[in-house]
């Protein structure tokens, strides 16, 4: 893939992730830009099961994605993360994880992290920025955890 801005991928990643949705059978809605944390309704089609969907996407070769300290709110079992990663021109990789596992794991992660001694042995100072990770893809084309279907 060119080299995209971050926008770019941002929005390359909520169409790639609606056009998935669809191709599923599914219903998909684009949000406007100021629904804060959906990005994508999706529903079944006759609209009897629905869920919120944040795309986070990256390019590059690691399921790895960077989120901020608010990821750690848990705030409903209806609502989903789908991590986006592009490679080169490849089909884009989707990992689907329920909001609450994400929040579980940047919590742990971050605290884990803060214990862990820094460079030289020092004490990692706090930060806002989370990592969410599933280096083993435990995640990955995992739509049915949606439960639309």
């Amino acid at each position: 893939m060119g080299k995209l801005s971050t926008i770019q991928t941002g929005i390359a990643g909520e169409y790639f992730v609606a056009a998935e949705l669809t191709r599923r059978g599914l219903v998909a809605s684009l949000t406007l830009r100021n629904t804060r944390g959906i990005d994508i309704l999706a529903s079944n089609v006759d609209a009897t099961k629905s869920v919120g969907i944040q795309v986070k996407t990256k390019c590059g070769n690691k399921p790895d994605w960077i989120l901020n300290k608010k990821a750690e709110i848990d705030v409903a079992e209806n609502l989903f993360y789908v991590f986006v990663l592009f490679e080169e021109l490849d089909t884009p990789q989707y990992y689907i994880v329920p909001r609450a596992t994400v929040a579980n794991f940047c919590r742990e992660s971050h605290k884990a992290w803060l214990a862990a001694p820094g460079k030289a042995g020092n004490q990692h100072k706090d930060t806002d920025m989370r990592k969410f990770q599933d280096p083993k893809g435990v995640y990955r084309d995992r739509w049915d955890l949606l439960g639309l279907t």
